[in-house]
């Protein structure tokens, strides 16, 4: 093993961190993997990680504190849901590991790589969001640039095949945990989230509609221009992110302003953004763009802490 590669385990072996540990395999030109961690022997993640040299144990956290390599470990990837990341934090916390959780349990900072990255760069646990999170956390923040959001609102739908227990059982925490996000990442005064899983055949991409209130004038050309840069760099490290139309604006005036039940009458412009997220299959199909844009999201601010170390 390289002394330049930064060892990272996963803890959990299902889809989410499988897919996680084959992008690290073949993607990384800053990570290794130094362990796999679950809790079903016999899971899929924990035997294709064996047949890949990876050392595995399916003891859990305690397991993984037990084995000779954890000393090396620099990063631990958390793919197991809300409820167990919070016991695994209290295991690891008084360790020197940073830890990447890819569930909704929010414990520590939210992360989007592309917007707050710098803001968490020494930070011992960071949390990926949600998936709505991380495709649409960045729209908010580019319109956010152009202009004060007064309100921001997205509806993720997935594909029902691409949503295993540990997104089900997390529903709740996805709404919230995403809307505060739209908040305290993207800039918006207020946010809400929406999650549906369609179980449409064959399976559909994970779409992604964003919308946007902007009390009063704004510049529609500046929001343009920064929503579509902001794709470009989420591109960068989810190849299948992208913008399904051009972004639409919807002018209200006072005149004729928009009845919002919880506000009132609001005059401005309505920015409406559609996004589609298309997987890379290295683990996952195609359509569990849903999954795909969290593996990707987790992996880029492992090797943004690795590359930032090594500067």
């Amino acid at each position: 093993m390289s002394d330049k590669l930064w060892p990272v385990a996963i803890i959990g072996s299902g889809n989410i961190g499988t897919d996680l540990m084959i992008k690290v395999l073949r993607q990384s030109k800053l990570l290794s993997m130094a362990a796999m961690v679950g809790i079903e022997a016999n899971s899929d993640g924990l035997q294709r990680a064996a047949r890949m040299g990876v050392p595995t144990t399916a003891k859990g956290v305690d397991g993984l504190l037990a084995m000779p390599e954890f000393a090396d470990i620099r990063v631990v990837f958390d793919a197991t849901s809300a409820s167990a990341h919070k016991a695994n934090f209290e295991k690891l916390r008084d360790t020197d590991v940073r830890i990447i959780d890819l569930t909704p349990a929010a414990i520590g900072p939210y992360c989007v790589p592309v917007v707050n990255f710098d803001e968490h760069i020494d930070a011992r646990n960071v949390n990926m969001v949600t998936c709505g999170g991380q495709a649409t956390v960045p729209i908010v923040a580019a319109v956010g640039q152009a202009a004060l959001v007064s309100y921001a609102e997205i509806v993720s739908s997935i594909a029902s095949k691409s949503a295993g227990p540990g997104t089900r059982a997390n529903i709740d925490e996805f709404t919230e945990t995403t809307a505060r996000a739209l908040e305290v990442v993207g800039g918006a005064v207020r946010g809400k989230a929406i999650i549906i899983l369609n179980p449409a055949e064959p399976p559909m991409l994970m779409r992604n509609t964003v919308y946007c209130l902007i009390e009063g004038d704004c510049d529609h050309g500046a929001i343009e221009r920064s929503v579509q840069l902001m794709v470009e760099r989420v591109q960068a490290y989810v190849a299948g992110y992208r913008l399904k139309q051009q972004v639409q604006f919807e002018t209200f005036s006072s005149d004729d302003p928009l009845h919002i039940p919880e506000t009132g009458k609001f005059w401005g412009t309505r920015v409406t953004v559609f996004l589609e997220v298309t997987g890379a299959a290295h683990y996952l199909p195609e359509y569990a763009g849903n999954l795909d844009i969290m593996t990707s999201a987790a992996l880029a601010t492992a090797e943004r802490m690795a590359a930032e170390v090594a500067a």
